[in-house]
């Protein structure tokens, strides 16, 4: 009982993850920006589709077409540059918090002028993703099985916690942004305001001086 009360929780256990497809050209490299905690582990599956002139539709694979997948991390390391297949599976671990740019580009040879033909990627990235290895835990008898998937549990809560801890300093770091930010709004506006003072009472004692100095005063 106590393990399928796991199980359960498992299944609804919520991780960050991006879904989506994109289009480019056989010679083009395309990047995507995913904001990510120092840490943490990032799963990525993609599938390369061929556009085909015959049929006018993406092919469902694209046989004999790699795909490069470079990882920069936010201080500009290259953290992954790997040559895969038309379809695959991707993983790196952040080292620090930041925007890391992961991009795409096919290992096509043919010439610019004839490699028109159109890719669509289909592209899964899961941050914080774990696995559980079920044929393993079949294996083992109900305790262990219990203490694995508790052991997972806990993984997937210190990566909540990493969130969390991150989603905080990006916060303080806005906030302090903003407050320096008002803060030099408001010294500019006093500063404007004794600008026009000055020019105010500047401008109020030449024309005394003149009227004086014409004697009309």
């Amino acid at each position: 009982m106590k393990s399928k009360l796991i199980g359960f929780l498992m299944n609804f256990w919520i991780s960050s993850s991006l879904a989506l497809y994109f289009h480019i050209g056989e010679r083009e490299e395309k990047c995507v920006i995913e904001d990510i905690p120092s840490d943490t582990l990032v799963v990525g599956n993609y599938k390369v589709q061929r556009w085909d002139l015959h049929t006018r539709d993406f092919l469902e694979s694209a046989p004999g077409l790699g795909m490069f997948v470079t990882v920069t991390s936010p201080t500009g390391e290259v953290q992954l540059s790997k040559l895969y297949g038309p379809q695959g599976t991707f993983t790196f671990t952040s080292h620090i918090s930041g925007e890391h740019i992961i991009c795409f580009q096919s290992n096509s040879t043919r010439f610019a002028v004839i490699a028109g033909s159109k890719l669509r990627i289909h592209l899964d990235i899961r941050v914080g993703e774990h696995f559980l290895d079920e044929s393993a835990i079949q294996a083992k008898d109900k305790v262990n099985e219990v203490n694995i998937r508790l052991e997972h549990l806990i993984e997937q809560i210190h990566h909540v916690t990493r969130e969390q801890e991150y989603e905080r300093e990006r916060e303080e770091k806005f906030r302090k942004t903003s407050e320096e930010t008002n803060s030099n709004i408001l010294w500019w506006a006093i500063v404007q305001t004794l600008i026009l003072i000055s020019v105010g009472i500047w401008q109020i004692k030449s024309l005394r001086d003149f009227f004086i100095s014409k004697k009309l005063v």
